[in-house]
């Protein structure tokens, strides 16, 4: 074998056990990702250490499991944000936007936080600084708690004993039972609302996206302050919000 097909080769290994690692919703030993990839265990481990030290993975302290890393984050946000379907997903986002005459954001699970990858500011003086990129907490947005809903039922059970339910307003549930008392409701409803409880003084609403299995890919927010709107008033929205979804979710299963 030359040593072209060789480096190919050690490539394609790489990115088997990088893309069984990141699919997991937990961290994972390298002997379990050799068995799933049929690798050498010696030889995944290697792999998995040399993606540590280029930041693609990373280990969970003190063990020998391992995630996905921050560079690993930061390709699939740059994959996201700038797919095939960039073009179309921003131009419903802006009518959208210019519909309800609110900020609208896509976002997506980047592990235990919620990711902005796509965002259309509304034309009004008083806005919040959410730029793409940023990252929140799960348990206290609305874009948060829709992931968080709409896991199984143990990877949800999994995710909220790691989480650290911190405050951020008074509004903020900390209490896991009554947390997943709401989590139940918006797995119900598929409809998640944040009435202030990541910002003061900031309200928002976020329904699923889903791909061609109906399996959540993104979430649609629009978020606006209390001074200008109220939760009722967003909700009537929502058919808005429905039809942006489905024309979202054509444009990703035709992509495929």
């Amino acid at each position: 074998m030359t040593t072209a097909n060789n480096s190919q080769s050690a490539l394609l290994r790489g990115l088997a056990v990088i893309e069984w690692i990141s699919a997991q919703d937990r961290a994972v030993s390298s002997a379990e990702a050799a068995e799933a990839v049929e690798l050498p265990k010696s030889t995944v481990h290697r792999m998995a250490t040399q993606l540590e030290a280029q930041g693609y993975l990373q280990r969970v302290p003190g063990s020998k499991r391992f995630s996905g890393g921050a560079r690993l984050h930061d390709l699939a946000l740059a994959a996201v944000s700038n797919s095939v379907i960039g073009a179309p997903r921003h131009a419903i986002l802006q009518s959208l936007s210019e519909e309800i005459e609110e900020t609208c954001n896509c976002t997506t699970l980047d592990g235990s936080h919620i990711v902005y990858f796509d965002r259309v500011e509304a034309n009004w003086p008083y806005r919040i600084h959410l730029p793409i990129g940023s990252r929140v907490p799960l348990h206290c947005t609305a874009s948060g708690k829709l992931f968080l809903a709409l896991m199984p039922r143990s990877q949800r059970d999994r995710m909220l004993q790691t989480l650290t339910l911190d405050r951020h307003t008074d509004r903020t549930i900390t209490d896991p039972i009554r947390l997943n008392t709401q989590l139940e409701r918006i797995g119900k409803e598929r409809i998640s609302i944040d009435e202030g409880e990541y910002l003061d003084g900031l309200i928002s609403l976020a329904i699923p996206v889903f791909d061609e299995h109906e399996r959540i890919c993104f979430a649609i927010a629009v978020h606006a302050p209390t001074a200008r709107r109220s939760v009722p008033e967003l909700r009537q929205y929502l058919p808005a919000m429905r039809r942006a979804a489905a024309k979202l979710s054509s444009v990703i299963r035709g992509s495929k």
